[in-house]
């Protein structure tokens, strides 16, 4: 279970993530103070439908762009039209 705290943390951290750059889902919850619930921001990221918080920007520690909860595809475009060419294959 995700506390309300450790959830405002996350969005704060990714709300602030810059246009053309990423996060890992490890770096983010590092940053939002817990470096081992990388997995619970995957689940909070899921299920982010405010357009202010870039939740397509936290990507996979291995390079994947990881899930998205509007498609992998929409993920990708939204990364490329920012000019983010480093992760998993984006070209």
């Amino acid at each position: 279970m995700t506390s309300d705290r450790f959830r405002e943390r996350v969005r704060a951290v990714v709300r602030a993530i810059p246009k053309g750059t990423t996060m890992t889902y490890k770096e983010v919850a590092a940053a939002a103070g817990n470096p081992r619930a990388a997995r619970a921001v995957g689940t909070i990221m899921s299920t982010n439908y405010d357009s202010d918080i870039p939740c397509h920007r936290v990507v996979r520690s291995d390079g994947a762009p990881g899930g998205y909860n509007r498609g992998a595809e929409r993920k990708r475009e939204l990364l490329v039209a920012e000019g983010v060419v480093s992760v998993g294959g984006i070209e």
